[in-house]
């Protein structure tokens, strides 16, 4: 026994002396603990809108840093239950564990859990490798007894719940909570606190996404322990094991529909910080405003849906039976179709959304109605006139198929379409049977659109749409899809003119033209959409009925040379521009981007400011990284509230009541109260640096009127629907048509639409700029504009207004009844008509809501 007991001393001597040298050899090896009280997590890089609302989140790991006192403490006495229930006791290392382990090791020679408290797990998470070795283990209890000497209880666990990883990307337990359950960690019950508490030994596979039945075992065990350790009644215990799974996959829950955006501002970020921008939690503040954003895009679906039905129903994205299996399919047995049911939903369900339109698979075809499900089984019931009856056949871009006469006729059984949400149903209480939702027929459109949106004053992005959907195509049309602009690009060509001499009363002749030249490769005969010639055309008048050889004959009087060094002066990169009369219809490609900075040079009063989308950037710790300065428009070229204006005229006028929003508008059409102003987006500090001024003043002053007159009475007749005098624009389309677009402003934005094919398709006839584009316009500056007083120009020095004959663009004489108001810079005055033979005014159009859009031929 003696011998034994020396033998024993011996032994625990021996292994206490080969720990006692590891340690003395492995401690000075070990990280400072102190680092981890200033420890930075890996966080995703956030894009926000300007006014906070998260629009993007790029990282390889979702984390959401969360504090110790917002930690649920069921949450805690889960994951104590599942992973350390000595935690507040023990001095960062489990003996008991460890002994279990090691026994574990002996008998069966398997490597075992249970060995390890949390506070190794982080010492393991923030300074070890994951590889199992005996020289780790020894590693991570020497760290884990310095963490515990360093830190408190309530900071290691802050750590462990932030670092651990928890499956599908989620590290930490907030990221975990609005990955499985979509909603924050203080909104969990019980039972999906406990299913995240059990994560941490399987989070691949054993989640409730990847497998329900080994994660609800492990919920349940951790419910029962939490029950024997006190930490809940059996009545709770019995209500969460009862609870259902309803763990799936949520993705970034994002406020603001700007994937477009924080795609650009993803890329800004990493060109200018690196890679480490994924993971240091640069939050970017954008300029964009969420209400716009998603107005914005809300407008675009709205338009390429409503163009596209009227171009007809191209059939099922994909059939899953031939018409003859289709229509035996109700002959099969009941077993055998729930089976292909189930097997097409499998297929629906992994068919993205795009647009809001929800993929579904027809189930029954009647008379005048189908029934549909989609990927998530819901039966959704389509009523003849829920998109069935609209949906005739598309042969071309000009022709239809018959009207359907009935449902079979647009369907078959086994067919994938797509559904569009149009009514939620409201829950009644009391009724029996609850009423569905209502579904409305829909296809997704082969056209796209883009929309711009920015802030004259500074250049700001209000909001940017890209596409249809991002996620159907990442090509941003706003910004890399170059265009012909068509008669989109006359207002710049007619203030060329103006700043060159000629006025809004100068007479060109719309008469035919034949341009020889070089560039053109050959003869060149521009003509009117028309076909038609209208001979003498005042300026303003050409402009807003968008007369295509007048504005040929203007550039001609101008010179291109002049015309293209304004173009560089208004910010245009004319370096390819083409050196030939086409360009004053637009014929040079430029992005929806480029034409809104265009336009907000005419909208600020003739001052070129540069667009940009990104506000501020901060790092994690909330310090400032970068900070906009923009070029601004002047304090002094503001519109100034409660100022009247009234316009110097000529010795020979007097004084009119008509406001000069359209110079030739019936003065009793509106009454309009000019005591508004805007109340500026960004109010600019005084540091700021000013906005270069490009255009003369008066000549920006005239061109306005002339644009105002395009939507009072010209091709944008239709955005008088927004109830506003202070709207300004001009429609375009080019041959085809291919390309529409509609640019305008008011109220301190403005705004660019385009609609077109990818592949330079036909829009159809009739698809003009005022058809295509402008109700996207409309439907979004309908809402930018709600609540946002109207803004009046204040006149410059220099400007008079005089009466002029209409025919002759010179000034009238006094007994003449036809004459009209014309505004003009005081050098510029015309000499008096002499007298002329009776002549009436002749029109073409004789009503002016006709109106349609002059092409670029």
């Amino acid at each position: 026994m003696i011998v034994i007991s020396w033998f024993l001393i011996a032994g625990i001597g021996g292994a206490t002396s080969i720990l006692a040298g590891m340690y003395l050899y492995l401690s000075p090896q070990l990280p400072d603990v102190e680092t981890l009280k200033e420890v930075r997590l890996q966080t995703p890089l956030r894009i926000y809108s300007a006014d906070g609302k998260l629009m993007g989140e790029f990282g390889e790991k979702r984390r959401i840093p969360v504090k110790y006192a917002d930690i649920p403490e069921q949450y805690i006495h889960a994951l104590l239950s599942a992973e350390d229930a000595q935690f507040y006791s023990h001095n960062g290392v489990s003996i008991k564990g460890l002994l279990r382990a090691t026994t574990q090791l002996i008998t069966t020679g398997r490597r075992g859990q249970g060995g390890s408290t949390i506070t190794m797990q982080v010492a393991r998470n923030f300074f070890l490798s994951r590889r199992k070795t005996f020289a780790r283990k020894f590693n991570e209890i020497l760290l884990a007894l310095k963490i515990e000497q360093e830190l408190t209880k309530e900071e290691i666990l802050e750590l462990y719940v932030n670092v651990i990883f928890l499956g599908k990307r989620a590290y930490g337990i907030e990221a975990a909570a609005h990955v499985y359950y979509g909603k924050p960690l203080s909104e969990l019950s019980l039972a999906q606190l406990a299913m995240i508490a059990g994560l941490p030994q399987g989070p691949s596979t054993q989640n409730p996404i990847a497998n329900p039945v080994r994660a609800i075992e492990r919920r349940n065990w951790i419910l029962k322990r939490m029950l024997k350790l006190d930490y809940i009644d059996e009545n709770t215990y019995q209500q969460a094991i009862n609870e259902p799974v309803t763990a799936k996959y949520h993705s970034k829950n994002l406020e603001v529909n700007a994937p477009y955006v924080a795609e650009m501002a993803r890329k800004k970020v990493v060109e200018q910080f690196g890679l480490t921008a994924y993971t240091e939690g640069y939050r970017v503040y954008t300029t964009i405003k969420s209400t716009l954003q998603n107005t914005a895009q809300e407008a675009v679906i709205k338009g390429l849906l409503t163009y596209d039905e009227r171009h007809g129903y191209r059939g099922p994205e994909q059939q899953l039976l031939t018409a003859e299996e289709a229509s035996t399919f109700n002959t099969l047995p009941q077993d055998e179709q729930e089976l292909q049911i189930q097997q097409w939903l499998e297929n629906v369900e992994s068919i993205p959304e795009y647009g809001g339109l929800e993929a579904a698979v027809v189930t029954s075809v009647g008379e005048k109605n189908a029934k549909t499900l989609l990927g998530n089984g819901t039966e959704v019931e389509l009523a003849w006139e829920d998109g069935i009856a609209q949906a005739r056949r598309f042969q071309t871009e000009n022709v239809l198929g018959p009207k359907p006469q009935n449902a079979s006729d647009v369907l078959q059984i086994g067919d994938i379409v797509r559904l569009e949400l149009k009514e939620r149903a409201s829950v009644n209480q009391e009724a029996e049977e609850q009423p569905r939702d209502r579904w409305y027929l829909r296809q997704v459109p082969d056209a796209q659109a883009a929309l711009v949106s920015l802030s004259p004053k500074n250049g700001a992005l209000l909001s940017l749409v890209g596409g249809f959907d991002f996620k159907q195509s990442h090509f941003n049309r706003a910004i890399q899809a170059k265009r012909q602009p068509g008669s989109n690009f006359k207002p710049f060509i007619y203030t060329s003119a103006l700043e060159s001499g000629l006025t809004a009363a100068t007479i060109i002749n719309d008469a035919p033209i034949v341009v020889n030249d070089e560039q053109l490769e050959g003869t060149w005969r521009p003509v009117n959409s028309s076909r038609k010639f209208y001979g003498p055309t005042r300026l303003r008048e050409a402009l807003y009925r968008s007369r295509n050889l007048v504005s040929i004959k203007v550039m001609q009087s101008v010179g291109i040379g002049q015309t293209i060094r304004q173009l560089n002066q208004l910010g245009f990169d004319t370096s390819e521009m083409p050196r030939d009369l086409s360009l004053a219809l637009g014929s040079h490609s430029l992005t929806p981007l480029e034409v809104a900075r265009g336009y907000a040079v005419l909208a600020n009063g003739g001052y070129q400011v540069e667009p940009y989308f990104i506000e501020r950037i901060i790092d994690f710790e909330g310090n400032s990284l970068f900070e906009a300065l923009p070029q601004t428009v002047c304090k002094t070229c503001e519109e100034e509230p409660d100022q009247i204006e009234t316009p110097e005229l000529a010795d020979d006028t007097e004084q009119t009541d008509v406001e000069f929003f359209s110079i030739e508008f019936d003065e009793d059409a509106f009454e309009f109260d000019i005591d508004t102003k805007v109340l500026l987006d960004i109010l600019e500090p005084q540091d700021y640096p000013q906005a270069p001024k490009v255009i003369n003043d008066r000549v920006a002053y005239i061109i306005d009127s002339m644009l105002k007159d395009v939507i009072q009475r010209g091709t944008g007749v239709k955005a008088k629907v927004i109830g506003r005098r202070d709207l300004a624009g001009k429609t375009g389309t080019t041959n085809g048509p291919i390309d529409a677009w509609f640019s305008g402003y008011g109220g301190q934005i403005v705004t660019t639409t385009w609609v077109g094919f990818d592949q330079n398709s036909l829009l159809g006839l009739r698809e003009y700029g005022g058809s295509a584009a402008l109700p996207i316009w409309i439907d979004f500056m309908k809402v930018a504009l709600k609540d946002v007083p109207e803004t009046k120009r204040l006149q410059p020095e220099g400007i008079v207004t005089v009466k002029i004959d209409p025919e002759t663009g010179k000034r009238a004489r006094a007994d003449d009844p036809d004459a009209i108001f014309e505004i003009f810079r005081e050098e510029n005055v015309p000499e008096q008509s002499e007298a002329a033979a009776n002549s009436e005014s002749y029109s073409p159009y004789e009503d002016e809501e006709a109106l349609t859009e002059e092409l670029f031929n």
